[in-house]
């Protein structure tokens, strides 16, 4: 099986004729705690389902029925819940799992539509094996593509998690930013290989260190640092797990 979507089916419920989505969270208000966006004030809204199997994955309820309940983990919840959850006007991180699984359901519009409307800013968390279509693009303020590296080891169903071609079109029009996890400054390498290869701006690349601790983030923090500013990009830590260590809703 290449994605979990069987799993998400076996959630669909009677809803009344309202769009839903498998949600695992709404929460907020917190920051933005990596990538170009660090610092900012945001709310998340967390999707199930994902294509891939990261070892390191934070956050593996949201696709992991081996492990996992997903019928409570990530139930069918109305869109219109979920954009009530929000504050207007605010950055919203739509997230999971990987989010762009649902954007061919009417409910993906729904939301995104519907946050719009609100006046929210909306950004989406994605893994960068599925390309937006012009719905998506059209609704999408920042796209934040997280390739992942071999660190990230074999993923169920022999899925490539390699960045599909895609979206290097939607960078240069200045609405993408990668930001990869890395573990070495042999990571760093590796990701500003993927962005000259492709032809990805480096001023829109940023590293991170993988990690769910202060301690594990710190301890790899210097040489990926060191290693991003060698190589012209941008390196981001995880702000979030330094202030709420690896807790849930923030």
């Amino acid at each position: 099986m290449k994605t979990d979507e069987a799993d998400i089916g076996l959630l669909e419920s009677s809803d009344g004729g309202m769009p839903a989505l498998p949600v695992s969270e709404v929460f907020g208000p917190t920051i933005q705690g990596e990538g170009p966006y660090a610092g900012r004030s945001a709310w998340f809204v967390r999707l199930g389902g994902c294509n891939l199997s990261c070892s390191w994955c934070d956050s593996p309820y949201t696709w992991d029925a081996q492990r996992f309940d997903l019928r409570r983990e990530i139930p069918m919840t109305p869109v219109e819940e979920v954009i009530a959850g929000v504050a207007s006007s605010s950055l919203v991180v739509v997230t999971g799992g990987e989010p762009l699984l649902h954007q061919n359901r009417p409910a993906w519009r729904a939301l995104c539509t519907g946050l719009r409307a609100r006046g929210c800013t909306l950004q989406i968390e994605t893994n960068g094996t599925i390309v937006p279509n012009s719905t998506t693009r059209g609704l999408v303020q920042t796209f934040v593509v997280s390739p992942k590296l071999a660190n990230a080891g074999a993923h169920r169903g022999n899925v490539d998690p390699a960045l599909r071609t895609g979206w290097v079109e939607v960078a240069k029009s200045g609405h993408a930013h990668l930001k990869v996890v890395c573990t070495s400054a042999d990571d760093v390498a590796g990701v500003v290989d993927i962005a000259r290869t492709t032809g990805w701006p480096l001023s829109q690349v940023w590293v991170m260190p993988e990690g769910t601790t202060a301690q594990e983030l710190n301890g790899r923090w210097r040489a990926i640092a060191d290693a991003a500013a060698q190589a012209g990009i941008n390196a981001t830590h995880r702000l979030h797990i330094l202030a709420w260590q690896d807790r849930r809703g923030h």
